[in-house]
């Protein structure tokens, strides 16, 4: 009995995973090249046609968009490899040196033809053709092969669609968010006592490599940005895709912001030497702010990752609570380092500096500056389709799509504010 419940364990958590998108990509890629194999046995003149299943698990991505470009370019590389390798082998044949001009012209062909990644597909499929003796026959199979394989992957999507990954994306915006807010607490601990300028620049490199958090949630991000694309099971694609993006441009925005800070805190650090960074009142305020700015980065991130409306009020709410206690401890700073500055006017330079990092910082998560700047890109993101889809842009407005998107734009702008 044990043994039994030891094996079955994995499966177990198998199964309790099938919601999760690798899980059910996994199982998509397997089922598409499964049926494609299958399909090609019947109608391909191949004894293993594996071409048709490597298709077609190339062309299942991870998005709906993505496959479907990627099944129209694998294909046009396909059959133009194939085409120019019809035209080799009634030319010259297979020779050491038409073998390097049949390269050299497939990958030329695959640049015209603009399959992008699938450049090297147009030369490897021509020479596949051209190295078999019965060159019609096999350049027939590949192409239905490859016919079979992008059709499958396609419908795969229709009956399968694809996951849509904006709650992993927006658990990395978060995951970034909660990084912020770590370091935050740290910079207004050390502020708040003596800090090595050692011990400050080490905060500093960890505010520089926050930069490598912000590629990997770009790259989250645009992953859930195509899956949003084309997709039956998304409404309101367009909305969610400029929510995120202006969620993840103002939060490295405070990077950025919050980089200079710790560069400020070090520079100070130096100049201080061994006495203490602040004086223990403007420390202890350092800190506070501080603390309540960090706060507010993470329900910034929760406001922007957050589906339903009334959980988006509330996040809201929180969020303009928190910035306007933190705009009231950062009033108080700006009249004690006003003091301080009078007493001690040698480092004036780098006491304005702080202020006005903080101040900054609170100004990007204002909610009224979210909204305008969500607002504007949204009508710019608008315009761009009309303009690039002036046809399906009239389509829209006929099927009454382009209200509802102007209606739930309105909801958002009253629901910011």
């Amino acid at each position: 009995m044990h043994d039994v419940r030891k094996w079955s364990e994995p499966l177990l958590r198998l199964v309790g995973r099938r919601g999760e998108p690798v899980v059910v990509q996994t199982l998509r890629s397997a089922a598409a090249a499964t049926i494609a194999y299958v399909i090609a046995l019947r109608l391909s003149p191949e004894p293993a046609p594996l071409t048709a299943p490597l298709t077609a698990l190339l062309v299942v991505q991870v998005t709906f968009y993505a496959t479907l470009t990627n099944g129209i370019r694998r294909v046009n590389s396909v059959v133009a490899g194939v085409l120019v390798a019809i035209a080799f082998s009634l030319l010259v044949g297979l020779t050491w040196w038409s073998l390097a001009l049949l390269i050299v012209a497939s990958l030329a062909v695959g640049h015209l033809v603009r399959v992008d990644e699938y450049v090297a597909e147009v030369a490897i499929s021509a020479m596949l053709v051209l190295g078999v003796t019965t060159v019609g026959f096999t350049a027939w199979a590949r192409i239905v092969e490859t016919l079979i394989g992008a059709v499958v992957g396609m419908a795969c999507n229709l009956l399968l669609p694809p996951p849509v990954w904006v709650d992993e994306a927006g658990q990395s915006i978060e995951g970034l968010a909660r990084r912020v807010r770590q370091l935050m607490l740290r910079m207004g601990e050390e502020a708040a006592g003596r800090t090595p300028w050692q011990q400050a620049a080490e905060r500093l490199h960890e505010a520089r490599r926050l930069d490598h958090d912000i590629v990997r949630v770009d790259a989250a991000l645009r992953q859930a940005e195509d899956s949003l694309r084309l997709n039956p099971r998304v409404k309101e694609g367009l909305l969610h895709r400029v929510v995120l993006r202006t969620g993840l441009d103002t939060l490295e925005i405070c990077t950025v912001v919050l980089r200079v800070l710790a560069r400020t805190f070090t520079d100070l650090a130096k100049t201080r030497g061994s006495e203490e960074l602040f004086p223990p009142r403007v420390g202890a305020t350092v800190e506070q702010l501080l603390s309540e700015i960090a706060d507010a980065v993470v329900s910034f991130a929760v406001l922007v990752t957050t589906h339903l409306s009334e959980n988006a009020e509330s996040a809201e709410a929180r969020l303009s609570a928190e910035l306007t206690t933190a705009a009231g401890t950062r009033d108080r700073l700006a009249e004690l380092l006003r003091e301080e500055i009078g007493e001690d006017p040698a480092n004036w330079h780098l006491m304005g500096a702080v202020l006005t990092e903080v101040n900054r910082i609170i100004d990007e998560l204002d909610t009224e500056h979210r909204t305008r700047r969500l607002l504007e890109d949204l009508d710019r993101v608008s315009r761009e389709q009309r303009a690039k889809l002036p046809r399906m842009n009239r389509l829209r407005e006929r099927l009454g799509v382009q209200e509802e998107l102007w209606r739930n734009r309105t909801g958002v702008s009253g629901r910011s504010r």
